[in-house]
């Protein structure tokens, strides 16, 4: 009997126990928590302080760099359009026939907004960006990763390039320095920088893909267009444009530009501009407000199995001449067609984009060194590259481009900003109509003659050289807009 009642008891208290360890404690409220300074509340954190491997800081070259890559805001307008004024009257329809709507293009209604990446490249407030991302914008604004805001002003475009140049009143800005994109091996590490969906300062970080890449995306009519892409695994989206590629030490390797996609976001591809045509690109529009475009003077095809089987070519590299113009620096330099050109300055170029990209860098003037194949023979030479007109002058922004004085009116060049706004190239815009012979076609004063015919008029002096030719004929049809975007068109009667 006792031993039956000691097991009882035994049982008893084993399972009180139990059920006391097992009982949920009451949950705590805010008040009782603040009451017990004894009770942790948070889970236990440990240290997070790491070293950083030798080579692979993402974090300094980050820091370095987003406190100089702005956020670049573009508005475009949307200007009422006179549709009155857009219809061919029929008397002048008897003078000029239906040469108005073959070439009278409506720039497309309705205004916006849009939003891109740009870098600081210099202290006191000049910023390079993407042609493409400030393109027709009326208004440009640049947000900077501390906040701050400022109205930008256009200083210059290159669209063969892609690139463009902004400036901002300020000074001692944050700025990043140009690397050398030459230097960049395929399979480094780099870090893109920008704006993607208006999310301010992102980075990523990926390797370089490829270099020379050439994608087709300058397609222009004149064939000036240079691509020679830096190729990344680094993540680009819509809004990246015109942001940074870095390497590990911060430095400026290239400007990024467009994505490979079906869906038109990030799908793996991203191509930037190397900084070795940047900052070329960016000096020219400072010093002489346009490109210099020095040119070697031939016409190319790269060197693939099939062309070297039916040139019956005994390498598969270089690049192949198929032709040359007369006076061109590689004329005069004793190139002919059929050589292979294989070196620039002892650069090796394979591609079209390779060699683009070496004399890209380069102005009119400037002396080069080719070296190329004729048949199994290697030579090299020197030659001095020469400018679209044939000569080694270097361009500079035209004088006839300043205001003129022409049958009692003034011709005045076009602001950029108001070209942008008004989705123009060029243009003259007229003043002083009362006094001049223009004061019978019903133009008014501030009217910018984009078209005289089918002449597109991208200076001043252009309505001089137009109208003058037209005078031997019976008439003239000029059109254009005016500063609130109404297009219109008027009747020039010859003598």
């Amino acid at each position: 009997m006792l031993g039956l009642l000691g097991s009882a008891i035994l049982g008893g208290g084993v399972a009180v126990g139990g059920y006391k360890l097992l009982e949920p404690a009451p949950s705590a409220t805010p008040q009782t928590m603040a009451a017990d300074p004894q009770v942790r509340y948070t889970s236990e954190m440990r240290s997070s302080t790491y070293v950083v491997p030798e080579g692979l800081n993402f974090v300094a070259a980050a820091a370095a760099v987003t406190p100089a890559v702005v956020h670049v805001m573009t508005e475009y307008a949307a200007p009422a359009v006179d549709n009155s004024r857009m219809q061919m009257d029929p008397f002048l329809r008897q003078f000029f026939g239906d040469q108005f709507e073959q070439f009278h293009g409506q720039r497309p209604q309705g205004g916006g907004q849009g939003s891109g990446s740009g870098v600081i490249i210099a202290a006191n407030g000049y910023i390079v960006t993407n042609n493409h991302v400030i393109d027709k914008a009326s208004k440009i604004e640049v947000v900077l990763d501390d906040k701050r805001k400022f109205e930008a002003e256009l200083v210059g475009t290159d669209p063969s390039t892609d690139l463009a140049v902004l400036k901002v009143k300020a000074d001692n800005l944050p700025f990043v320095k140009y690397g050398n994109s030459d230097d960049v091996k395929v399979g480094q590490w780099v870090l893109a920088v920008g704006n993607p969906f208006n999310l301010n300062s992102t980075v990523t970080a990926g390797i370089i893909s490829a270099k020379g890449r050439n994608i087709n995306i300058l397609r222009r009519e004149d064939n000036m267009g240079i691509e020679s892409f830096i190729q990344t695994d680094a993540v680009v989206n819509p809004g990246n444009s015109g942001g940074a590629l870095v390497n590990l030490n911060g430095d400026l390797i290239g400007i990024n530009s467009a994505i490979a996609s079906r869906s038109g976001a990030f799908e793996g591809y991203a191509f930037a501009i190397p900084s070795s045509i940047a900052s070329k690109v960016v000096d020219d529009l400072l010093k002489y407000k346009v490109v210099q475009r020095a040119l070697l003077g031939v016409q190319i095809q790269e060197v693939d199995a099939k062309l070297a089987s039916e040139k019956k070519l005994n390498t598969l590299n270089g690049v192949y001449i198929q032709g040359l113009s007369k006076s061109s620096a590689a004329a005069e330099a004793g190139l002919k067609a059929g050589d292979i050109i294989t070196e620039i300055n002892g650069v090796a170029v394979n591609t079209s984009s390779q060699l683009q990209e070496q004399v890209a860098r380069f102005r009119p003037g400037d002396k080069i060194k080719v070296t190329y194949l004729r048949g199994d023979k290697a030579s090299t030479v020197t030659t001095t590259l020469r400018n679209a007109t044939g000569t080694t002058a270097v361009v500079r922004e035209e004088p006839a481009s300043a205001t003129i004085k022409y049958e009692g009116a003034t011709l005045s060049p076009v602001p950029a900003r108001e070209q942008n706004a008004l989705g123009i190239a060029g243009g003259a815009k007229i003043s002083g109509i009362k006094g001049s012979s223009f004061r019978e076609t019903g133009m008014g004063d501030g009217f910018i003659i984009t078209r005289i015919d089918k002449n597109v008029v991208t200076k001043p002096s252009d309505v001089k050289t137009y109208l003058d030719e037209a005078k031997n004929n019976s008439n003239a049809l000029v059109e254009g807009v005016y500063p609130d975007g109404r297009k219109a068109y008027y009747p020039i009667m010859g003598e």
